[in-house]
């Protein structure tokens, strides 16, 4: 019960368990301010977003009052012979309507600044300036926020568990991946990462220690055709941090297996068509990032998963409703390692006899 209430680093749903605390520089993150603006939750995000106009909307509308008031127009309303250089501005509220009109280009009704003054004609001209860039950031903010591809990632799943047996005689850990959408992602990768703990021959103890599975890098195995599920392999060779493990040792280790899959979302990719069809996506498109983590207890020693594909009427139908489920099968208890060992020796004593009776 103790290992199944251990901290993730990373949780089922791909969420980083890792909180950045006293961060001593952080002018850094207003160095950048987009990133920063879109990197906020929605409410405060919107929050940013209105208070970006009601602040500019205010301080013009002061220094409208401000100036209005300095050259005596607002003592001087409704005089004809007056020549105002802020027309109808009788108080604070009226210069910030006028400020509102001014940057939102709503249009002038009786208030209105004429050309009887330079200041005010400087001041217009600045705050459609700054209005045309807080438009210019905060658009493109918005348009960032809600087209990032995050949502995506909710249709891409992993299996609950890994399994362990054997494949094409070698041991391997094996989970599986699909995508519930019908538009496909592009370019998949998928990668995995060891996260455990371990104390060097010096006694210096690393907490987190990362390290690499090969998924099948050297053989382009990584690379998905995400259509249907498919079950990812890391077979456990020499190379493998799992080539020592076994059945008994895996109870007793404590680990966390990180799954990485990453693509280009289709709809947001831009296609290159060839003669003979489409030919890639271009580097406009859209990454999203899905994540899943598996602990020791999530490991099953000696199952296999079951088959949740068929071919129906013509087409190939796909049954998530067994997307999770296994089955056992028989498979060995030793280490890979141990196992290697064992064969190497049956075929030395293999030898050993047909020399014998040559």
């Amino acid at each position: 019960a103790g290992k199944r209430q251990r901290q993730r680093y990373v949780t089922k749903v791909g969420k980083c368990q890792v909180n950045l605390g006293n961060i001593q520089d952080k002018k850094r993150f207003l160095s950048d301010i987009f990133t920063t603006i879109v990197d906020l939750k929605y409410r405060w995000f919107l929050f940013v977003f209105m208070m970006c106009y009601v602040i500019t909307w205010v301080v013009f509308g002061f220094i409208y009052f401000l100036d209005a008031w300095l050259r005596g127009d607002i003592g001087h309303r409704g005089d004809p012979e007056w020549q105002a250089c802020i027309e109808n501005v009788d108080g604070f509220v009226s210069a910030l309507l006028l400020s509102v009109e001014s940057q939102r280009t709503i249009g002038y009704g009786t208030r209105m600044v004429t050309a009887n003054c330079a200041e005010g004609v400087i001041l217009l001209i600045a705050q459609s300036i700054v209005g045309s860039m807080i438009d210019a950031m905060m658009v493109g903010c918005m348009f960032v926020k809600i087209s990032r591809p995050k949502k995506r990632a909710q249709t891409l799943i992993f299996s609950k568990n890994c399994v362990i047996s054997r494949r094409d005689e070698k041991l391997c850990l094996m989970f599986r991946v699909g995508d519930l959408r019908e538009s496909h992602m592009v370019d998949a990768k998928i990668r995995a990462k060891l996260i455990k703990s371990r104390q060097t021959a010096e006694g210096e103890f690393i907490p987190l220690e990362q390290s690499e599975l090969n998924l099948g890098y050297d053989t382009g195995e990584d690379r998905l055709f995400l259509v249907e599920p498919q079950i990812i392999c890391h077979v456990i060779n020499r190379h493998s941090p799992f080539w020592d493990m076994s059945a008994e040792s895996l109870r007793r280790e404590q680990f966390e297996i990180i799954i990485i899959l990453e693509g280009i979302v289709e709809a947001t990719g831009k296609w290159c068509r060839g003669g003979s069809g489409w030919r890639g996506v271009a580097p406009a498109g859209m990454t999203c990032q899905a994540r899943t983590s598996y602990t020791e207890d999530e490991i099953l020693w000696g199952y296999r998963f079951e088959p949740c594909m068929s071919l129906e009427k013509g087409a190939f139908q796909v049954d998530y409703s067994r997307f999770e489920m296994t089955f056992e099968v028989q498979t060995p208890a030793a280490s890979a390692k141990e196992l290697h060992e064992l064969k190497e020796l049956e075929q030395q004593e293999h030898s050993t006899l047909s020399l014998y009776w040559d």
